[in-house]
């Protein structure tokens, strides 16, 4: 099957489960890409913990910051606890800078993240991020603000209309009345932005080596592992990733490493137009989409 029809194919898949979304693969030796609609921006949710780990490693590389340094972390900062990590805590606790990183990128922690953002600026991680030369990922807001949306003031049973209004009132300009689905508002980035962040941790030009190279190990470690993980972690392969949650965004970008060598740097950026919080078909959506293109790249 040739590449347009391969596409025609999954965007017919897609649309059967209600899925919209923006894919993107990349041989990182090769530099051959596949990927749908790939250039169209997203509110990115917890993906903005990539670029806010970096900035904050480049800093302690300048000696900006100390990796060492306690950071107190005080609880009950947020309007919803996370289902893990620091916002679960009932007391004050001092946690390392170093251990803060770990904390934001493998539970994905956005008490942890804040903490970061309160070192190191939105403006000013998307300041980095132009001066290495990627200039479509925008940090605009704290972390804490994703848990800041109605479903958060929803009772269990009714959560769904939270997410029929995520659904519902988005914008053709992809404009929304909540901020944190407005791509003008919100922290965003599309999927090619994304690989090309990933090319740049994983093949380092401008960001440098030892920055780029904790930030791989952080990636590696992550714990969340059910979304594109499933279809790219064997024991032939390394799959280092980190996800992205929101209403109806469920979104992933990693690196698939095989004992063979080849290197293909993965991005799935997509809304749901299901009104439910729990949907596992559409994760198996993703994976299998992202699989399929990453096949196709590997049989090129």
């Amino acid at each position: 099957m040739n590449a347009e029809a391969l596409i025609g194919e999954l965007l017919a898949e897609l649309d059967d489960g209600g899925l919209r979304g923006s894919f993107l693969v990349r041989d990182l030796d090769s530099g051959r890409e596949i990927g749908i609609e790939p250039d169209v921006a997203h509110p990115v949710a917890s993906l903005i913990k990539i670029p806010l780990v970096a900035a904050t490693l480049e800093r302690v590389r300048r000696g900006e910051l100390d990796g060492a340094a306690e950071v107190l972390v005080r609880p009950g900062a947020i309007i919803k606890p996370g289902p893990t990590g620091l916002s679960r805590f009932r007391h004050p606790a001092r946690v390392a800078l170093d251990d803060l990183m770990y904390l934001a990128v493998a539970l994905s922690d956005n008490v942890a993240a804040d903490a970061l953002f309160a070192l190191t600026s939105p403006a000013e991680v998307t300041r980095m991020l132009r001066e290495w030369g990627l200039r479509g990922i925008t940090a605009r807001h704290l972390v804490g603000d994703l848990s800041e949306t109605p479903a958060e003031r929803f009772a269990a049973a009714d959560v769904h209309l939270a997410h029929a209004l995520a659904i519902g009132a988005r914008t053709a300009d992809r404009g929304h009345p909540l901020a944190q689905l407005d791509v003008t508002r919100a922290n965003s980035g599309s999927a090619r932005d994304f690989v090309d962040l990933l090319q740049e941790l994983w093949r380092p030009d401008r960001i440098a080596e030892p920055v780029a190279e904790r930030t791989r190990e952080l990636l590696g470690a992550n714990l969340l592992r059910h979304r594109l993980a499933p279809d790219f972690s064997s024991d032939a392969t390394t799959w280092s990733s980190k996800t992205g949650t929101l209403l109806n965004l469920r979104h992933e970008v990693g690196v698939v490493e095989h004992d063979d060598g080849h290197r293909f740097a993965i991005a799935a950026l997509t809304e749901s137009r299901v009104p439910a919080a729990t949907q596992p078909e559409a994760e198996f959506l993703m994976a299998r989409t992202a699989r399929r293109l990453r096949d196709h790249l590997r049989r090129w």
